[in-house]
């Protein structure tokens, strides 16, 4: 089985970031302890492909429209690379991030790596459409490739696979006052109400030291994890604050931002941030974080920071405008603005509206081993090669230690700048917590 229909709007919008925007795609890293065959793999993809009516299509222009469809899908594409030292696993991602989807065939590759003096780790890298998934079904599908390994390892009968049931387009799912004539107001009205406060505010972002076209652009990431006693510190004390990890982060990223750029004859500064935030348990009914698709929906805000501005108290102005947001109904309403938004980055790729962006996916609820396959990291990021001069972070907490993988666009900004605002952003969650970060995550 397959989805077999129109894509909806928010999917038409990711194909088109996917053609037009060097690439748009959910790029999901596991560290995996244990001896992963490659033969397993390829029969675990194969049972997976199955399983998922999403991995079964491929996408199609039709008549100005775009269509998923069944035939003419091939196997998921699936190799090997092998690797001398542990860290070149970034360099792999970064490769990865920077290598299209070709939509008319697949949506979704897989890269294995092997590392020649640690025979015993391997990092499982999946590249996924943006159209069929976000940050938690693709750490979902993580853990459904290494069960399949884990039973076929073992020589346990696979039962017949159920194939999931196909899912419509969000827009859909959304409420159904969203599709009103009070909501179509509604959202031109937030529209017009984005543009206006972009125009009013002109909030100030990271310096773009090169200017060029969309298509030479380049993302990578710089990847961070803090240790087990920083992370839970830091989840205690934003309880302790009353405020979210989330809005924390925020926090973080726009006070490193405005520390960076501010000039000493400046009082405050003009910023905005675009939070990610998840739409599966705000919809009746629910939907399983196994369906793939991309439930994922984003608010965008406008802060005014001043000078010494404490991190915790902007960190619950920030989760105060995130819930009003949402008890608006703007989380929804986004869904639909999506494809403006991005049309104005698409036509103006200069132009930078949010200063930072975030996504964080929290506690990560999947088993940690299967069977003699260990489970030791799972993170995301978006490649986002069209954000120049945003400071993007995607997070996940695994194992009670929080991964956090920059995302840049080069050359807008090059790698030691980036590397050096990470450096201060981490300052700034350290010293807002206590113990010591591990360098590098590994």
């Amino acid at each position: 089985m397959a989805i077999n229909r129109k894509l909806g709007q928010l999917e038409e919008t990711m194909e088109i970031l996917n053609q037009q925007a060097k690439t748009w795609n959910v790029v999901t890293i596991s560290r995996v302890r244990g001896n992963i065959q490659e033969t397993v793999l390829r029969q675990s993809l194969d049972i997976l492909q199955y399983r998922h009516p999403a991995l079964n299509s491929h996408i199609i222009n039709s008549k100005n429209s775009y269509y998923y469809q069944s035939k003419g899908t091939g196997k998921l594409p699936f190799q090997v690379v092998n690797i001398i030292e542990s860290q070149e696993w970034e360099t792999v991602v970064n490769a990865e991030m920077n290598q299209i989807i070709d939509s008319s065939k697949y949506l979704l590759r897989v890269v294995l790596v092997k590392i020649s003096n640690q025979q015993n780790i391997n990092y499982l890298i999946t590249t996924t459409h943006h159209a069929i998934t976000d940050g938690l079904s693709s750490i979902q599908l993580h853990s459904e490739i290494l069960t399949y390994c884990q039973k076929i390892t073992e020589g346990k009968s696979i039962e017949s696979v159920t194939t999931l049931e196909t899912l419509p387009p969000v827009e859909k799912l959304l409420p159904a006052w969203t599709n009103s004539f009070k909501g179509k107001l509604g959202r031109i009205s937030l529209l017009l109400n984005i543009a206006f406060k972009k125009y009013w505010n002109q909030p100030k972002a990271l310096k773009v030291e090169k200017y060029i076209p969309i298509s030479q652009r380049r993302s990578e990431i710089i990847h961070r994890q803090l240790n087990q006693a920083l992370t839970q510190d830091f989840i205690q004390q934003c309880r302790q604050e009353n405020t979210t990890v989330q809005s924390a982060l925020c926090a973080a990223l726009m006070l490193t931002v405005c520390r960076t750029v501010i000039q000493s004859h400046e009082n405050n500064i003009k910023v905005s941030c675009l939070s990610y935030l998840d739409l599966r348990r705000r919809l009746k009914p629910t939907i399983s974080e196994e369906n793939m698709t991309v439930l994922a929906t984003s608010l965008m805000e406008f802060y005014r920071v001043t000078n010494n501005m404490p991190f915790w108290e902007l960190a619950r102005k920030i989760k105060h405008n995130l819930n009003k947001k949402i008890n608006k109904g703007e989380i929804f309403q986004m869904i639909f603005l999506a494809k403006h938004l991005i049309n104005f980055s698409l036509l103006f790729p200069n132009q930078v509206s949010p200063t930072v962006s975030v996504s964080n996916v929290g506690k990560v609820n999947i088993p940690h081993t299967y069977g003699e396959l260990e489970l030791e990291e799972i993170s995301f990021a978006g490649s986002h090669a069209l954000y120049a001069g945003m400071f993007i972070v995607n997070a996940t907490t695994f194992q009670e230690k929080m991964t956090l993988n920059f995302v840049f666009s080069q050359p807008s900004i090059n790698r030691q700048t980036m590397e050096k605002l990470v450096d201060n952003c981490l300052d700034c969650i350290i010293k807002n917590s206590s113990h010591y970060l591990i360098p590098g995550g590994t």
